[in-house]
């Protein structure tokens, strides 16, 4: 496998803030520092999911750029989001194949990112080889970026990411050193963990949602003011 060099300590750790709701908190976001902000779109699953006018109106608005989170959608459906909502990135969640990820880098000029999902809890759960296996693969199709979220295994259905739950950080930290693209991490991450996720695994980015909210579907200020001071102190100890 073809490694990316993930983070050194002259480029930034990136944030990116998900589950926007609000031309409100994508400012927010914006204001306390982050680089990206998430909007999902008919995600049944999730309590934080618009609609298609809902992400349009908030996109064209956002002062920092949009990144459109879409689960199992079909290459139709998901140009069609994407042509509506002009996103700077379109992040696939669910179990979109690399088969589909090459269709659509020949379809949408914005830029492809991939959710690879580790199992909250122990490490003996993780099938490394098959995940690297699924890295390689998405690089190949022609994905941007990588996203490294949690997936909850004690739910039926299981929850694949916005479960607030870590996954094995030694684990994630290893992949990712391995990773032939650049990798976001998610899951559990918040103002009080942040600055250890990231000396510990060395992302290129994290993502998170509920870490840094009022409520469901609210962003705090103080949190992400917080959360922001904390992502400098790990880049400057």
């Amino acid at each position: 496998m073809n490694s990316y060099k993930s983070n050194s300590s002259k480029q930034s750790c990136k944030v990116k803030i998900c589950g926007t709701t609000s031309i409100h908190d994508a400012c927010l976001a914006a204001d306390a520092g982050a680089d990206y902000s998430g909007i999902l779109v008919d995600v049944a699953v999730s309590e934080r999911s618009l609609s298609t006018s809902q992400a349009v109106e908030i996109a064209s608005a956002s002062p920092i750029p949009t990144v459109l989170l879409l689960y199992n959608r079909t290459t139709s459906d998901i140009h069609e989001a994407v042509s509506k909502i002009r996103p700077f990135a379109v992040q696939l969640l669910g179990t979109e194949t690399p088969q589909q990820v090459e269709e659509l880098r020949h379809l949408v000029t914005c830029q492809l990112w991939k959710s690879v999902y580790l199992p909250a809890g122990n490490p003996e759960n993780v099938n490394t080889p098959a995940v690297r296996e699924q890295m390689q693969a998405y690089c190949d199709a022609g994905a941007d970026f990588l996203l490294f979220d949690s997936v909850d295994m004690s739910v039926d259905p299981p929850r694949y990411g916005g479960t607030g739950k870590t996954c094995d950080w030694n684990v994630a930290a290893e992949l990712i050193a391995e990773s032939p693209l650049p990798v976001f991490f998610a899951g559990g991450i918040r103002p009080d963990n942040v600055k250890s996720a990231i000396e510990t695994i060395a992302p290129y980015g994290i993502d998170l949602c509920s870490g840094v909210e009022a409520s469901k579907g609210v962003k705090d200020k103080q949190k992400l003011a917080h959360l922001m001071e904390q992502v400098e102190k790990s880049q400057n100890p």
